[in-house]
């Protein structure tokens, strides 16, 4: 049973692994239905586009669409693509409303997003938490699952233990020191 788990595991997350480097790797964790609801909750009131870094199975994003917001999940690891982009037609969900892409997202400008969701490891939070300063606008909104950002002071927070989501605002971020 053990193998088989452990066999299932690395079909899933291993494939993208190859193309980050190895202080940036991650391994898939699905989000489970509580903090989903969470990160939910954190964007009540939000419009426009959002990225769901490292979108896995595409469960953010597909919650997210279904409130109206634009979603684009950002995936290196392309079994989970094109199960998220399986599920998306399987669901009737538009492509405009739930895009999967299989795209390194530390390579990608996301400035055009004003929303950002992101559940990766503890390790990474800190490098990701410069590059969304550099590029996010003020009135961006980013909601962290699981693992807080280091260095920034949450807005609002949802849930806790392992369902706890955190939600930051740029403008918020970039008046505190760092």
């Amino acid at each position: 049973m053990l193998i088989a788990s452990y066999g299932l595991w690395t079909i899933f997350a291993l494939p993208g692994f190859r193309k980050v480097p190895t202080s940036l790797k991650v391994p898939y964790l699905p989000s489970s239905r509580v903090q989903t609801q969470n990160v939910m909750k954190l964007l009540q009131g939000r419009r426009g586009c959002l990225a769901d870094l490292g979108s896995g199975d595409g469960r953010l994003v597909f919650a997210a669409s279904s409130l109206g917001f634009r979603c684009t999940g950002f995936e290196i690891n392309s079994i989970l693509i094109g199960y998220a982009r399986a599920r998306a037609r399987w669901m009737g969900i538009s492509t405009p409303a739930a895009r999967f892409v299989n795209e390194d997202f530390w390579k990608t400008d996301l400035s055009r997003y004003k929303n950002v969701t992101v559940f990766l490891a503890p390790g990474v939070m800190e490098v990701l938490g410069r590059k969304l300063e550099q590029e996010l606008a003020n009135d961006a909104r980013v909601i962290a699952c699981r693992f807080p950002f280091p260095q920034w002071h949450a807005s609002q927070s949802e849930g806790q233990g392992l369902d706890q989501a955190w939600a930051y605002d740029m403008a918020t971020v970039r008046k505190l020191p760092a």
